[in-house]
């Protein structure tokens, strides 16, 4: 198993497209009509769906990043989650000529496009689930979940059925059914003939590892060079991606210890973690993230600490494969509730175009520009390697590096100025504000400030 070279320079803005699009929040709601057009080529009624991102891939080429994450786009009953279709565009978002357009777009801009395949489970509308329903324990479908049958069934009489997580809307598939694990090799190798470059797998700590590797090596039989990123909270990561044969896992643990460390003053945290991390990239890179469709938004948590920046930096500087959540890049905040509905505030929709954002972000997206900038001039990072060099609550100085370059990176979290030593090799200012003192090995912070540094042009060759 070979993870596609192209990973090595991607760099995702992961969108939720349900929220971003402002879609109705039950595909219930969607009129019958809403894909038709009148004769000026309007929607009846006036609506946006997928092509509504058209305009803003250009946005996403000035940021500097090149993939586009999509949560979930297939027809469900509500927040995506729980499909309904896995071979049709969800009509709130458009029709299948949108999703080429869109993924034809992006191609043409250079930007990789990544779906989100919720394949643990899905919704109660799916027809499968409903034929079993429907024709009881002798449906060629029943064995596509694990129903639990009274003795006698009588039609209309509806048997118990393992859900997600108690969420009883969501039907757990049987992934020991080799049915289930041709239909999920099959959608896959469907939206990627339509252009599609790889895959996001939902809730894949929820199934067996076994599952995952037999239909991925059959979906890479196809396309060799698809991505495949399975969703880990916890656990033994390497483990997983072995056995799953996947690409790589989103990297939760680090997550918790960028957000958790800044807040809280704690870069012993940090430290721990990238141990950790260190650790996975013997295996695997991962896809680190500071924030995303399931989590409060990072500008919530940390810029009342005027902390923020120093998220961004760890995201850019560190090894992995980056992904920015719309919005973050704006300064979007948002508070994840545990409620029904407690994820709409960090599942905004997004303006028509970019010229119709405020002013108020703008200062962070350039933030983004410039680390994207140097993160991409410095691709190797993608799989390197972290030390760290001088530690405490508020300062750290750690070394991004491989065989033939480095990066150091230096942060201070306190309210005063603050004088740090620094490896000699350190040799001048990339990004960030700082004094340094070359010959000295030192470097000045100003009050919660920060630095990239790099190596004499000569040595980073």
């Amino acid at each position: 198993m070979r993870t596609p070279n192209w990973v090595e320079h991607v760099v995702w803005w992961q969108v939720y497209p349900l929220g971003f699009t402002g879609a109705e929040k039950s595909a219930q709601q969607t009129p019958d009509n809403a894909n038709d057009r009148h004769e000026d080529g309007d929607s009846a009624p006036a609506r946006r769906g997928l092509t509504h991102l058209v305009a803003w891939l250009d946005y996403i080429v000035e940021m500097g990043a090149s993939g586009l994450a999509l949560g979930p786009v297939f027809a469900s009953e509500t927040h995506g989650y729980d499909t309904t279709d896995y071979y049709r565009i969800d009509p709130r978002l458009g029709s299948d000529a949108d999703f080429d357009e869109l993924v034809a777009q992006a191609h043409a801009r250079g930007i990789r496009v990544l779906l989100d395949g919720v394949f643990n489970h899905t919704g109660r509308s799916f027809a499968p689930f409903q034929k079993a329903l429907e024709q009881g324990p002798g449906a060629t479908t029943a064995a596509w979940f694990s129903f639990s049958w009274p003795d006698t069934w009588v039609p209309g009489t509806e048997p118990g059925y393992e859900d997600f997580e108690g969420h009883h809307h969501l039907a757990a598939l049987n992934h020991a059914e080799p049915a289930v694990a041709d239909f999920v090799a099959d959608v896959m190798k469907h939206w990627l003939r339509r252009g599609a470059d790889g895959w996001r797998l939902d809730a894949a700590y929820a199934v067996p590892t076994s599952f995952w590797a037999g239909v991925l090596d059959e979906v890479r039989s196809e396309f060799p060079e698809a991505y495949f990123v399975g969703e880990y909270i916890h656990g033994d990561y390497p483990a997983d991606v072995r056995a799953g044969h996947l690409d790589s896992v989103t990297q939760y643990e680090l997550w918790k210890a960028i957000w958790s460390a800044l807040a809280e003053a704690n870069f012993y945290e940090l430290t721990a973690a990238l141990e950790r991390h260190n650790s996975f990239l013997d295996t695997f890179v991962p896809l680190t993230f500071i924030g995303n469709h399931d989590v409060t938004r990072i500008a919530s948590r940390l810029a009342p600490s005027g902390r923020l920046a120093h998220a961004l930096v760890l995201l850019f500087t560190l090894p992995g494969t980056p992904v920015i959540y719309y919005g973050d890049e704006q300064g979007y905040r948002g508070i994840k509730e545990e409620r029904a509905g407690g994820d709409d505030d960090v599942r905004p929709s997004f303006p028509a175009s970019p010229a119709d954002l405020s002013d108020v972000g703008q200062s962070l997206y350039t933030l983004h520009q410039e680390l994207i900038g140097l993160r991409r001039r410095n691709h190797w990072v993608h799989a390197s390697r972290t030390r760290v060099h001088t530690l405490s609550n508020e300062h750290l100085v750690y070394e991004v590096y491989d065989a033939r370059h480095a990066l150091f990176v230096a942060m201070n979290l306190e309210e005063n100025s603050v004088t740090l030593e620094i490896p000699a090799s350190a040799c001048e200012v990339l990004a960030g504000a700082g004094g340094l003192d070359v010959p000295g090995g030192w470097l000045t912070l100003p009050p919660k400030g920060w630095a990239i540094l790099g190596l004499a042009e000569a040595q980073n060759m």
